[in-house]
């Protein structure tokens, strides 16, 4: 599997950016769900040309995640 690479910024407002590199195509949407799951609502989103390459795997296996699955 690729490297894939998320930058986060906090703004002193308390807005926070994320930007991936590495997750082609509409794979890298699987971060955004993850995040959205844990910061909240995305109010806008700026796709790169990275999203219009052929998808690459994404595999997120949090700890979150893990309790979803097992209904905790």
């Amino acid at each position: 599997m690729e490297n894939h690479d998320l930058e986060i910024e906090i703004g002193k407002d308390g807005k926070v950016k994320v930007r991936t590199s590495g997750a082609k195509g509409k794979s890298c949407l699987e971060y955004v769900r993850f995040l959205e799951a844990l910061i909240g609502k995305v109010r806008s989103q700026e796709l790169t040309a990275e999203y219009y390459e052929p998808d690459s795997e994404v595999k997120l296996d949090t700890p979150m995640r893990q309790q979803q699955r097992h209904g905790k």
